[in-house]
């Protein structure tokens, strides 16, 4: 079955943190993290339309000025969530630059950033380009158990983690994955289109089975069309299957509590990307950078069931030797080497 939600790394895993993850049937993309982008062309950085930040560490935030110049004089509107003072942080990025001829700019391009507090109180306010930038007035609102963002067929929660700051922890779940089966499509003499869209749409908002679905398509000298009723397209064209699930974990220091929150919240990824900073031989050194061990982190990825896990956001120390924090990894995800390893306090 063809998955639609595609993710990658944007950088080399010694390199500043990102994940893109790319929308298959969508002009669309979403980021995890701003570090540096200079991976990503202007083509695809323009497909991105929501950016969640764990921390505004630059190396997980730098990439906020190469996003703002790829967009401007662009007509476009950028969602970027981020933990506590994130609000604040653009504004003061943002005012950073002069700004005294986007009046004239024949588009508005537009920033949205929303902050989280561990409480789930959130702020959000809008910065526009064809007025300077200037912070709107924003609106407080609660997010409930971590849900940043709720869509049609998927949705991005979040936990909030210690590092020394605030840091979030993201995952992207698909609600459902609807998937066409075009030999049957062919049995029933039926061909693809557009409609087929509305058809997916209609399984996802779980409309009833006798709801009118209209089939249509170009042909050589024309077009056909058919209706039928969603329920037998359903049994007869359709197969419906849990959706996709991407996590996304880094700067977190190995506690009880942050150990609890982020099992919750990966549970049974199909995609856990953790970062796996130093060895388990220095685990006390991690604990003062507020960071996980390779050890750690493939036993986190162990507890909560991931189904594939990818390390990243190594220390430099280790360069060249990137396959050694890997084997670690692997070794606690499949119950090897790590059973000694115990929460730090």
């Amino acid at each position: 079955m063809t998955p639609q939600f595609h993710p990658f790394l944007i950088n080399d895993p010694f390199d500043d943190p990102g994940l893109y993850i790319d929308f298959l049937f969508e002009r669309r993309a979403i980021l995890f993290d701003l570090g540096d982008l200079s991976n990503l062309s202007a083509r695809k950085l323009l497909r991105v339309s929501h950016i969640f930040v764990s921390h505004t560490h630059v190396d997980h935030f730098i990439g906020f000025d190469q996003l703002v110049r790829t967009c401007l004089g662009r007509d476009k509107r950028i969602h970027l969530y981020g933990p506590s003072g994130f609000v604040e942080q653009i504004e003061h990025r943002l005012a950073g630059y002069t700004w005294n001829l986007v009046e004239n700019y024949p588009t508005d391009f537009t920033v949205v950033a929303v902050e989280v507090d561990g409480d789930g109180s959130a702020l959000s306010a809008e910065f526009h380009c064809r007025e300077g930038f200037h912070r709107s007035v924003g609106r407080s609102f609660m997010v409930d158990h971590g849900l940043l963002l709720d869509e049609e067929n998927f949705s991005i929660r979040c936990a909030c983690l210690d590092h020394r700051t605030t840091s979030l922890a993201f995952c992207l779940e698909e609600k459902q994955h609807v998937n066409v089966m075009k030999n049957r499509l062919e049995n029933l003499g039926l061909e693809v289109g557009p409609w087929l869209a509305d058809l997916k749409r209609a399984v996802l908002q779980e409309k009833p089975d006798d709801t009118i679905i209209r089939a249509s398509w170009k042909k050589a000298g024309g077009h056909e069309e058919r209706e039928m009723k969603l329920g037998d397209l359903k049994g007869r064209v359709l197969q419906v299957v849990p959706g996709q699930k991407i996590a996304y974990v880094t700067d977190v220091v190995f506690s009880p509590a942050n150990a609890g929150k982020i099992v919750t919240l990966v549970h049974d990824a199909d995609y856990l990307f953790i970062e796996s900073t130093f060895l388990n031989e220095e685990a006390d050194r991690a604990r003062v950078k507020c960071h996980l061990t390779a050890a750690q982190a493939g036993s986190l990825a162990r507890q909560a069931g991931a189904t594939r896990v990818t390390p990243f956001h190594f220390s430099a120390k280790y360069n060249g030797e990137g396959y050694r924090l890997e084997r670690e990894l692997t070794e606690a995800f499949v119950g090897g080497a790590t059973a000694s390893i115990r929460l730090q306090e």
